[in-house]
């Protein structure tokens, strides 16, 4: 088998069916499995997830955890790790199939809605694209286990960062893949965005201990590379100029995402 699908699900039923059916032509074809693990829905999430074929789990507290079974129980040669409002194109899919180099890889997100902030999210996440605020997401199975997998003392985002420094240090090779994956995040409002940032601090703090002086962490942390530095590097200011408009919407939530960060640090 050549991929295997991870899944991490609390309460997704409006989301979990679009993100498995993506790989309906894989499963059938036996090129790839989907596995589902969820963390004790009190929805149909996991019901929907096993009428649509997939091999569904419970685990907890949090998504790492949920991540690491995930990958350990898979049978691909490859895994891909996806939250349940992910969807892959059939491109992607069968880009993602077609690997034979390399040994894990950045997707490029597109976020879906209408208005210019989600024009303006989706002309930021262009400029991560395999930088050091960018997560792999596709991984030789032997990788994952070579590093062992994400930190379960992390939880909600810094878990991300902290497998990828791991993942390069054993010299994996890495790229960033042609084609994107969507992002359904059309139910997520202004006010929403900052709930989830908050939470996302809740493990900066260990994980800042846990690399200190790591140039990567530095860069991640830095006023200055989030706020100039990854729209200017290897000529990317060129598209700034090019889009004023967007950049300036885009740093409205840079600022405001700055502040959540500063009021909830060491909480």
């Amino acid at each position: 088998m050549k991929l295997s699908v991870v899944i991490t699900t609390r309460n997704e039923a409006a989301n979990i069916a679009a993100c498995v059916r993506s790989f309906d032509g894989a499963v059938k074809s036996g090129a790839a499995e989907v596995i589902v693990v969820d963390n004790s829905s009190t929805d149909d999430t996991k019901e929907i997830a096993e009428s649509l074929g997939a091999t569904v789990y419970d685990k907890g507290p949090e998504r790492s955890a949920q991540r690491n079974l995930g990958w350990r129980v898979a049978k691909g040669e490859w895994v891909v790790i996806l939250d349940a409002d992910m969807i892959l194109p059939p491109e992607t899919v069968e880009e993602i199939l077609s690997v034979d180099a390399g040994d894990a890889y950045w997707i490029p997100e597109v976020r879906t809605g209408d208005g210019i902030r989600v024009k303006a999210r989706n002309f930021e996440r262009s400029f991560y694209d395999g930088t050091c605020i960018d997560a792999l997401r596709l991984f030789r199975r032997s990788v994952l286990a070579l590093t062992g997998g994400y930190d379960e003392n992390l939880i909600a985002g810094p878990e991300d960062w902290e497998l990828d420094i791991r993942v390069l240090a054993t010299g994996a090779r890495c790229a960033v893949l042609k084609h994107n994956l969507i992002h359904n995040e059309k139910r997520l409002t202004f006010k929403r965005m900052l709930e989830k940032k908050a939470y996302y601090t809740k493990s900066f703090a260990a994980y800042q201990a846990k690399w200190k002086g790591h140039p990567a962490v530095r860069r991640q942390f830095s006023p200055f590379y989030r706020y100039v530095g990854v729209f200017v590097e290897n000529g990317k200011w060129r598209r700034v100029l090019r889009h004023p408009v967007l950049f300036a919407v885009m740093m409205f939530e840079r600022v405001a995402v700055g502040v959540i960060y500063l009021l909830n640090r060491g909480r």
